[in-house]
């Protein structure tokens, strides 16, 4: 594993005990708001934020910090991507759930040098799953490794995010999936989105959005296990490119495949 996995497990465990699950099903309407239609923040998003900026800070006073609260605040904060070392902070993936007192919802960190991802960590506060993978060393669950290979039912699973997508995309895409696999709602949450995939839940995914803070740990995990995430033209997903769009994720090799021979 990194050379970092019990020190920023540590602080994600921390955050999640102090802050999160102290927050969650007790919010008041005015710890709830809109950042943009249908995209919300609580009190306890930006409590997390600055709770992991800290930390994380003590780990690597040099590395710059990209937390997704930080970037909606001043959307200059993306430029820190381009450092040569920069933590990458979604302080509460999922905040539609927890603001609705459910699950899912995470934390993601991802450690990106040179613009691609060498760490990343997903950990769930309610069941204490922690999802890390190291680039080029693999992933695992709880400190157990961990090998993707799919659902393996006829129909592949497939989970989609085309609420970003123009109309004729959207239409072209729903209705070839499910021509060709088996729709089930997704979980909207990347932190627990990509676990699904890497432990044979779901197969497929496919998104329009690509944020570094959304992706960046996640989309490092599935490949680490034997899964598959890209861009739309198989192109491998960094996270420092910004202004890019379109990412396909899949269980295995041969599956991204499939999908993308029927999606794309």
């Amino acid at each position: 594993m990194h050379d970092l996995y019990e020190p920023v497990a540590a602080i994600m465990r921390e955050c999640g005990e102090t802050i999160i699950l102290t927050r969650f099903r007790d919010l008041s309407d005015d710890q709830i708001e809109e950042k943009s239609p249908g995209d919300l923040v609580t009190v306890a998003d930006r409590e997390s934020e600055r709770f992991l900026t800290d930390r994380l800070s003590e780990l690597l006073p040099d590395a710059a910090i990209l937390g997704e609260e930080a970037t909606a605040a001043d959307p200059s904060v993306m430029d820190r991507i381009h450092e040569p070392v920069c933590w990458v902070i979604d302080p509460i993936d999922g905040t539609s759930n927890f603001a609705a007192g459910r699950s899912p919802f995470g934390i993601l960190i991802a450690l990106v040098r040179g613009g691609e991802t060498e760490a990343g960590w997903i950990y769930d506060p309610v069941s204490k799953r922690l999802c890390h993978a190291h680039r080029g060393a693999g992933a695992w669950i709880n400190g157990d490794p961990l090998h993707s290979k799919g659902s393996g039912k006829d129909k592949p699973v497939i989970a989609l995010y085309t609420s970003f997508m123009e109309g004729e995309e959207r239409i072209r895409v729903d209705a070839a999936a499910a021509a060709h696999f088996e729709i089930v709602p997704p979980p909207m949450c990347a932190a627990e989105q990509y676990p699904m995939l890497a432990t044979g839940q779901h197969d497929i995914t496919i998104y329009r959005r690509s944020l570094p803070w959304d992706h960046a740990a996640g989309a490092l995990f599935l490949n680490e296990a034997g899964g598959t995430v890209a861009r739309f033209d198989g192109t491998a997903y960094r996270p420092d490119q910004t202004e890019m769009t379109g990412m396909l994720a899949a269980a295995t090799p041969d599956l991204w495949d499939e999908a993308a021979r029927v999606l794309l």
